[in-house]
């Protein structure tokens, strides 16, 4: 492809090259740039992409798409961002793929995982659409699963991902959103149907700093979409807004909602309740517990009522949609008298809605297993802790992926937060030894909730990334 065609739509502050270069590649990596191609030099957080500039020369990088000019004599296309011009021309690479899709985005601290696979179930099972899905556990193309490194890819390889789904069939494509790849920019050249807040709640401080710049990045995607699907119950929806273009249908269980959730149902192995709009009343069941589900299943009615798929359909479809993995997933334990489940949340307000969740049906204990991350916000371990004291009858504090700091140091600063309190408590740091001693010492109809996890079947301790799958560990030590 020729460059000026690459650089259609992309701000350019200064072209020194020639528009009729041909370019065979693209690549922002140095190491990976082929004889003919187009090295994209990012200014990263932890690294400069302009440094390796002379690497990418050497490797056959034909020109560079730079934001400050370069030091050795090579073509150079000078732009203001790196990353968002690396995004568009992704989009040009490969033929605009999200505007032949229809296109949907979920944003929000919790809920992401769990809105997007109901809502492909939904599009797949009342429009018989084919869809692709993006997000945390996996990527999907319809049926095929895609592993995944990350929640939302690097914008390059988001627009190389649309055009795989594309090409194999899709028709629409649902994912999940990060405020880190709203901030980053990469999404930035896609232009959502329907985009969909979940919920604002402590997470990501360590790259945000404060609750406002978290908020104002996941806003990012309410200015470039047709419609939004927004919790009218959350206190950051009207920050969100503040400069939204999309039109906007609420939705929660509090009066004034476009949308709402009545008559509200909490079993051990569902949710139900009355979806009511200004027309009509619906009753829905989703075979997924948890008052937090109530929220996770309006957003998906709400986004499907924004493409087409009445309340009718959606209920008729997710009255037989499984268990979505890793959202209070039962672990079976033939045999024992006590239930082991699992739930990815791993921040204050996902451990707190699981806990209070499991409370609703437990007959006996609520056994809570978590950790916090290390290299992340440390402000949020106390918080865990005196969440977990205040809900769960026993805590056992332990490691999740501490990463390169010292684990023992991250309990403390979880078990800080227990101080003061009733609650029984032990901390194991191997996490492994941990879910055995909950097993161990399990009594009869306790519920031992297995946090953080569920999303994940590794744990990395300083780089290393190693496999541990929670459903493993316990069928494992059941054969014992």
């Amino acid at each position: 492809m020729k460059l000026k065609e690459l650089l259609a739509g992309v701000p350019v502050r200064s072209l020194c090259a020639d528009g009729e270069l041909e370019i065979t590649d693209i690549s922002y990596d140095s190491r990976r740039t082929v004889p003919g191609g187009l090295f994209v030099a990012i200014s990263g957080y932890t690294m400069d992409g302009h440094a390796y500039i002379g690497k990418a020369a050497e490797n056959g990088a034909v020109c560079v798409v730079c934001e400050r000019p370069p030091e050795i004599d090579i073509p150079y296309v000078l732009v203001e961002h790196s990353r968002r011009a690396l995004a568009l021309l992704g989009v040009n690479w490969f033929g605009h793929p999200a505007e032949q899709m229809t296109m949907t985005a979920v944003t929000g601290t919790n809920g992401k995982t769990s809105t997007t696979y109901l809502l492909k179930a939904v599009l797949e099972g009342a429009k018989g659409a084919r869809v692709g899905l993006i997000g945390t556990n996996q990527n999907m193309i319809g049926s095929e699963v895609l592993e995944t490194e990350r929640t939302t890819p690097e914008c390059f390889e988001l627009q190389k991902l649309f055009r795989r789904m594309l090409d194999a069939g899709c028709t629409h494509v649902v994912m999940e959103t990060s405020s880190h790849a709203l901030f980053e920019g990469r999404t930035h050249g896609i232009r959502f149907d329907v985009g969909i807040f979940t919920n604002l709640t402590q997470d990501h401080l360590d790259f945000h700093k404060t609750m406002e710049s978290y908020c104002d990045a996941k806003a990012i995607l309410f200015q470039n979409c047709r419609a939004g699907v927004v919790n009218a119950d959350d206190p950051w929806t009207e920050r969100l807004l503040r400069n939204a273009s999309c039109t906007r249908l609420t939705y929660g269980v509090k009066p004034g909602a476009d949308l709402r959730a009545e008559n509200i149902e909490l079993e051990a192995d569902h949710v139900a309740f009355d979806a009511v709009t200004a027309e009509k009343r619906v009753p829905i069941r989703v075979n997924i517990p948890g008052r937090f589900m109530v929220y996770n299943t309006l957003d998906v009615l709400g986004a499907a009522l924004e493409l087409g798929v009445s309340l009718e359909e959606s209920a008729r479809v997710l009255a037989s949609v499984p268990h979505v993995k890793g959202r209070v997933e039962v672990v079976p334990t033939p045999g024992k008298p006590y239930t082991v489940l699992i739930d990815y949340a791993h921040s204050p307000d996902g451990l707190e809605n699981v806990l209070l969740s499991v409370k609703d049906f437990a007959k006996g204990r609520t056994v809570a297993v978590f950790g916090a991350g290390g290299d992340r916000d440390r402000t949020k371990r106390p918080k865990m802790g005196r969440i977990a004291a205040g809900i769960a009858d026993f805590v056992i504090v332990t490691s999740d992926n501490p990463r390169t700091e010292d684990p023992d140091a991250i309990i403390r600063e979880i078990l800080a937060g227990m101080e003061g309190t009733d609650t029984p408590y032990v901390a194991i740091t191997d996490r492994v030894e941990a879910i055995h001693y909950a097993m161990d010492h399990a009594e009869p109809e306790d519920v031992i909730v297995l946090c953080g996890k569920g999303h994940e079947t590794y744990q990395v301790v300083g780089t290393e990334k190693r496999h541990m799958d929670e459903r493993e560990i316990v069928a494992e030590y059941l054969q014992k």
